[in-house]
Formats: structure tokens, sequence, C-alpha cells
């Protein structure tokens, strides 16, 4: 009898933990990255800016590119620039915004990528999918997993606590999008595959369920492999849905809707999730999930972040149209503005109380 199986594409190297960065010469050695040393290292002028001195003794054979911004132009730019190089592979160290410029230049010239992300802000770290901002606004780029994975934890501690407590948000809203993909399942027979959400589920509960906190080894350790884990559940399916459902439509609504005002990707995902979680009547789930973002200093209540409940309504109302053809409680439910309002003051005083 044959053995059936498939193949998960996947990081060759997942290095987290304390001092990783020390070893980085050593993963880039590996001749299945670079057998020559010779890297293309996309910088930002900011964290990944101070960790060059550090490194850059060790990688005598790379070529340091600094990357203004996050913009498709930022992307075609570095790619250019490298494509002429004759480079082995890609270094993208820095925030979110320096890896998916690298994530798309790297697939722009088809080289592989290595992600060495300096805060946990969001799941993109190790997705197959490039956001970067453009003349419409901001895009999603279908692009290659990064081929490793290296996240010091001692480098992570130093990052800014925002952008570390923004990854909790968007961790723990898996759990309200893999909901979204059953609800759809049930009522249009939208296809699950269970691999990937039993990953994308299982990082999100893990994050929820941690009593630990941002400070702690041993949460930003479960943290930064439940993004991990959520960029191969999202290569697994193919898409973005393991990890994207009302709550992301929610976040680009702001994004869209109030551009300049916007708070970060996780932040709004992670109000979005608890407040589907309530749309779908799962009330004691997301009493839960408020109670546990609240503990780690994110916002459940749209107040919290700069908006007014107005705002907000509108937010919701526009959501859907943010991913066309995207099923979750949102275009389940198909609200109307006062239907919204009034299911949004239910939300606050349950979560308040």
């Amino acid at each position: 009898m044959p053995v059936l199986t498939r193949l998960i594409p996947s990081p060759v190297v997942v290095d987290i933990r304390p001092g990783a960065l020390d070893d980085l010469a050593s993963v880039l050695s590996d001749q299945r990255i670079s057998h020559s040393g010779k890297l293309a290292v996309a910088v930002s002028n900011g964290s990944g800016a101070r960790l060059r001195e550090r490194i850059a003794p060790a990688l005598p054979g790379a070529t340091w590119y600094e990357v203004g911004g996050g913009t498709l132009d930022d992307a075609i730019q570095l790619a250019g620039a490298i494509k002429a190089g004759h480079y082995d592979a890609v270094v993208g160290l820095g925030g979110g915004k320096i890896i998916d410029c690298a994530k798309f230049a790297a697939a722009r010239v088809g080289l592989p990528l290595v992600a060495v992300p300096t805060n946990l802000a969001h799941d993109g770290l190790c997705s197959p999918v490039a956001t970067l901002d453009n003349d419409a606004g901001r895009g999603s780029y279908g692009v290659p997993n990064p081929i490793a994975v290296v996240i010091d934890l001692d480098v992570i501690r130093e990052a800014p606590a925002r952008f570390v407590r923004a990854g909790i948000g968007d961790a723990i809203s898996n759990i309200n999008s893999i909901a979204d993909w059953e609800l759809s399942n049930r009522v249009n027979g939208e296809k699950i595959d269970g691999l990937a959400s039993a990953m994308a589920r299982q990082a999100g509960e893990a994050v929820l369920r941690h009593p630990g906190g941002i400070g702690d080894n041993d949460f930003l350790q479960v943290l930064a492999e439940a993004l991990v884990l959520t960029g191969i559940a999202m290569s697994i399916s193919g898409d973005s849905r393991p990890a994207s459902g009302s709550c992301h439509e929610i976040n680009h609504a702001f994004d869209l809707l109030f551009p300049k005002r916007a708070a970060s990707h996780g932040e709004q995902c992670g109000l979005g999730a608890a407040f589907a979680m309530y749309l779908r009547g799962a009330h004691e789930e997301s009493a839960y999930m408020a109670e546990v973002l609240h503990r780690h200093g994110l916002p459940v209540l749209p107040e919290e972040i700069g908006f007014t409940v107005d705002e907000f309504v509108q937010a919701v109302e526009f959501a859907p149209q943010t991913r066309p053809g995207r099923y979750t409680i949102l275009e389940h439910l198909d609200l109307k503005p006062n239907q919204i309002k009034d299911i949004y003051s239910d939300y606050a005083k349950a979560i308040s109380s």
C-alpha cells in the first residue's frame, strides 16, 4: 500500500530562544541557505540598523541595504538593488515592514528569505504574504515562506512593549477566524483544511490561555511559536483563511476609513475578534478574550484606540467590503448600523461587568 502524504511548505530552520542572534552566522552558513556567504541583508533605520554593528563582523560576505519604509515602491527598489548581486539569500532584519519588503524583494528575484524579526507585532514574520502600502492604500502579495526564521527573545524584550502586545492580539484573533471558517463551511460548504485549522486554533489558544506576560521569556517563546505556526498554517491552506476572518475585516476597515488614525494591526484585530465572538453568540468566550486582552494592555473598546462608537459602527458595517468573497459572521448577519450599535452596547456592558 502506498504511503500518501503531502509536503508542507515551512522553514528549514526555526530558532526561537534568548541569544539566537549570536548564532545567526551558523544558521546562514547552512548549505541549503547560503553556500558562498554572499547575502543581501535588508535592515530598517531603527532596530535593524542598531543590530548591524553587532552582527556585521560575523557576516563578512554580506551587503547591507537600508530600507526606508514598508511600501511597494520600497520593496521593488530593494529587489532592483539586489538583483545584480548574485546573492545566495536575502535576510530581513527588523520590524514587520522590513520583513515584508524583504519577503517581496526576495520573491521577485527568486531568492530564499531568512526572517530575523526584532518584534512580534503580527503573524507576518513567517507567512506567505507580504503586506505593503501602495497607491491604493495597502495590498497583500503572495510570496514563499521564509526558508529560516531566527527570533532572539533578548532582542524581542528590548522592542517597544506595544509592538509585542500587538502580536498577542493577532494570535488570539485566530480563534475567531477559525470560527468564521467553520461558519462558512456549515452555511456555504466551504472546504476546511483540518491541519491548517488545528495549527492556527491551537496557536491562538496557547497564547490566550498562557498566564504569563511580555516580560517573561516563557510567554514570549509561546507567542513567537504561535506566530510562526500561524504563518505555516496559512501556507498549508494556500491562503490567509486560518488567520483572517471578521476580526481582520474590521481591522482593514479601520485602515481604509481612517488611515491616519488607525491603530496597529494586532490591536485592531484583537478588538475585532472579541466583538465578533460576541456577535456570533459566544458571549462567555468573548468576555474571556476581552479579559485576557485587557490583562496584556490591549484595547477591547474603540475608545481605547481613539475611535467613537459611531466610527466603530461605521467600520463594522464597511468591513465586509474589504474582503469580497470571504464569508464571516459579518456577512452572515448582514447587520444594519442601528443593529450594530445596539449589539455593541450589549457587548460593552458584558465585558465591563
